[in-house]
């Protein structure tokens, strides 16, 4: 299996989905804007997603696969099937419960999961109305996890990828097609939440079973394997989830600012999960089952091998990203978002938080990254005890910058939590001998900064040439971006080849591979 191959089929259908999410999240800040209604929506939207990040994606995806991809190599087929199908039923009735329960007491989840809008009978009503649509998402996504990581541990990563290009799309059609038939835009949006999940779920039980992989309900039980992978899961949804954990921390602080403070968030956090989606999933995703396979074979080099060149290829596409969103960010807002609702002042204070947010996502992807290293191994208490004292270190700083700095020492607070997680773990792992970075990462690591910074130079100069075009009409703010854009990419590119920070022969030769 070629791991930067895999990376980029992940990380090649994590950008189609991103190019969705843009379309999507400019519709719903055209028709929502950055105020109340748009601070509700995201409340109820973003209490699923936690969770599908905590214990789908986050969780349960990286204890399950481990374990999946040690018996497919060591036990076969057969008893792999055995497992995920037992996996399979003990989730849909854990999930059917925690749904359940979350719908009976949802006025008392949200009253902690966003405290200041209590004191607002009519906001605090919505929001408790809108995550009760939302939430069901969780099982069906849930669901989708399951049989993502089966598809993933044997060589496919396509499909499972390409998922949530069906979620941007539903949650686009429901802005533009059904908001004028539901109570306000934001009820259209959360009916579009719940749907999406319903087609994500049916979209992977097809290519599932396409691919030999369609699993039976059995009757729950818990077997040994199901008992080590619930053991599993808890500390590793701590250890793992530390990013997420620390984002409601933020929206819980962030709904006692003023309105719009979670809105600012939100847009600056999605434009920076496009970097983090098309690179930091995609490594994380191709990593796991590619070092669990290598590890229950007793192929410590090759394992050691995988993650320099994990941390490599993640590190050339995330220098230059993470420079580029720190350098221009009022630019890619006004540009992306300035429109309707959402006008010059929302703009100021979204860029602000981005600008910020940015100089954590370095860190971010390396905690992807080297993750891996710890749960390929089923070790999950070392990332426990990181990620305690992260969301420790995230919540001490909110509480300390709140006040003097608003939104913007809440992105501040969380890209420093993520530089702590990420050091730790670098940290531990090299300690154990897991982590040795070669001559040849540190080498190229230098020269990609390099080359980045001197991207973040020319775009400010390209911005600076662009000006007229920046400030026009809407066709020629977009194509004043695209020019941005690739030029800012030929020259990091260029500077990349010049400086020694990669190499295009290589590059196609790994692309080549068979996965």
């Amino acid at each position: 299996m070629a791991i930067i191959r895999s990376i980029t089929t992940v990380g090649s259908m994590t950008m189609l989905s991103r190019v969705f999410g843009f379309v999507r999240d400019v519709s719903v800040a055209a028709v929502l804007g950055a105020g109340g209604l748009a601070d509700v929506f995201f409340v109820a939207f973003k209490l699923p997603n936690l969770f599908r990040r905590l214990f789908a994606e986050g969780a349960f995806n990286l204890a399950f696969v481990p374990l999946f991809a040690g018996k497919l190599e060591k036990d076969g087929e057969a008893e792999a099937r055995k497992f995920a199908e037992a996996a399979l039923s003990g989730l849909l009735v854990a999930l059917l419960l925690v749904v359940a329960l979350f719908e009976v007491s949802m006025p008392w989840v949200m009253a902690a999961f966003a405290p200041g809008f209590v004191d607002e009978p009519e906001r605090f009503q919505l929001a408790i109305d809108l995550a009760r649509i939302t939430f069901p998402y969780l099982l069906f996504i849930s669901l989708v996890s399951l049989l993502s990581g089966v598809l993933n541990s044997v060589g496919r990563f396509w499909a499972a990828a390409a998922a949530p290009v069906l979620l941007n799309i539903t949650l686009i059609a429901a802005i533009w097609a059904a908001a004028p038939y539901t109570e306000t835009p934001a009820h259209a949006l959360s009916w579009g939440v719940f749907w999406g999940g319903v087609v994500q779920l049916v979209w992977l039980a097809f290519h599932a079973r396409r691919a030999g992989w369609a699993l039976q309900l059995t009757r729950p039980s818990l077997t040994a394997d199901v008992k080590k992978l619930l053991k599993r899961i808890a500390p590793v949804a701590v250890g793992a989830g530390v990013y997420q954990i620390n984002l409601l921390v933020d929206t819980i602080i962030a709904s006692l600012l003023p309105a719009g403070a979670i809105s600012y968030l939100f847009y600056a956090d999605r434009l920076q999960q496009l970097p983090v989606g098309v690179v930091g999933v995609a490594v994380g995703t191709a990593l796991l089952p590619l070092l669990s396979r290598q590890l229950n074979a007793g192929d410590d080099k090759g394992a050691m091998e995988s993650q320099n060149r994990a941390l490599e290829f993640a590190l050339l596409l995330t220098l230059p990203a993470a420079v580029a969103l720190i350098a221009i960010p009022d630019t890619l807002i006004g540009v992306l978002f300035e429109r309707g609702a959402f006008d010059a002042e929302a703009t100021k204070k979204t860029a602000a938080a981005l600008a910020v947010f940015s100089c954590g996502l370095p860190a971010y992807i390396l905690v992807k990254a080297f993750a891996p290293g710890f749960f390929s191994r089923g070790d999950t208490a070392t990332p426990v005890k990181i990620g305690v004292l992260c969301l420790f270190v995230n919540l001490g700083l909110n509480l300390l910058l709140m006040k003097p700095f608003q939104h913007v020492g809440i992105a501040a607070a969380t890209a420093t939590a993520n530089w702590v997680n990420a050091g730790l773990m670098a940290w531990f792992l090299y300690k154990r001998g897991h982590l040795v970075f070669d001559a040849r990462l540190k080498h190229r690591v230098v020269r990609q900064l390099m080359a980045a910074l001197g991207m973040a130079a020319a775009l400010l100069a390209i911005v600076a040439l662009l000006a007229d075009q920046l400030g026009g009409s809407l066709g020629q703010q977009v194509g004043a971006l695209v020019a941005l854009v690739l030029g800012g990419a030929a020259v990091y590119g260029a500077l990349a080849l010049i400086l020694g920070a990669g190499s295009w022969a290589e590059l196609k030769r790994q692309l080549g591979r068979a996965p």
